[in-house]
């Protein structure tokens, strides 16, 4: 395993622990007066922000590339301004719903395509590291299965909240603004994202892995 005096640990850490000290800057920037108000923040944060803690903790054992914690740096960031206003009052949901004469303000709707784009990259990267599975078909159906299966989890999380925070701030937590079909959307977006991230850019991302990868190994940090 390596450890934190690896001198390739501590380059490669540089980037991520940048990216840590932007994240909670922004954090404690929109923290202190949220328009949603803090409850609502925490709820749509934290997820998040425990994401982020697993990766710390995870660093020595499983460096990911830093294509993987860039994203994850985006998502955070999608998910501060949700939180900061509440997904169905943010501003560019505004500003879209009025130019394009939507019914509803869609920027939630961004957040799940989020909620499968990004992590699909994490969950490939930790697959590959940890386990003996390697890319092909059924990798590939299953790293979209974990994406979907945390897509559900998000959505029952949603109504668990609701039901305990019997408030606005349970409502706007949820977020469907009327539709029944939200939670049905959500999980689909979640998976599209996934796939879109494939699509778009696996190859691409597969090339940078193998890099990473290979340097690893190199420096005998990589079994």
């Amino acid at each position: 395993m390596p450890t934190a005096f690896d001198p390739l640990i501590r380059r490669h850490a540089r980037l991520p622990m940048s990216l840590l000290a932007l994240v909670g800057v922004i954090c404690a920037l929109t923290l202190v007066n949220p328009e949603a108000g803090r409850a609502s923040w925490l709820l749509e944060v934290t997820p998040g922000l425990l994401g982020v803690l697993a990766l710390v903790l995870s660093f020595r054992r499983v460096p990911l590339t830093h294509w993987a914690y860039f994203g994850v740096f985006l998502h955070v960031l999608i998910l501060i301004y949700g939180g900061y206003y509440t997904y169905a009052l943010t501003p560019l949901g505004n500003w879209a719903k009025e130019a394009f004469h939507w019914q509803r303000n869609h920027y939630d709707r961004v957040g799940h395509l989020a909620l499968g784009f990004f992590p699909y990259f994490v969950i490939k990267e930790v697959l590959l590291a940890v386990t003996p599975l390697r890319r092909g078909g059924w990798f590939t159906f299953l790293v979209l299965s974990v994406i979907l299966a945390i897509g559900a989890f998000w959505e029952i999380m949603e109504w668990w909240v609701t039901v305990l925070v019997a408030s606005d701030v349970g409502q706007a937590f949820l977020g469907s603004q009327g539709d029944v079909w939200d939670a049905q959307w959500d999980m689909l977006l979640a998976l599209v994202g996934a796939m879109v991230a494939g699509v778009s850019l696996g190859r691409m991302h597969d090339r940078i892995l193998e890099k990473h990868r290979a340097e690893l190994a190199r420096s005998s940090l990589l079994p």
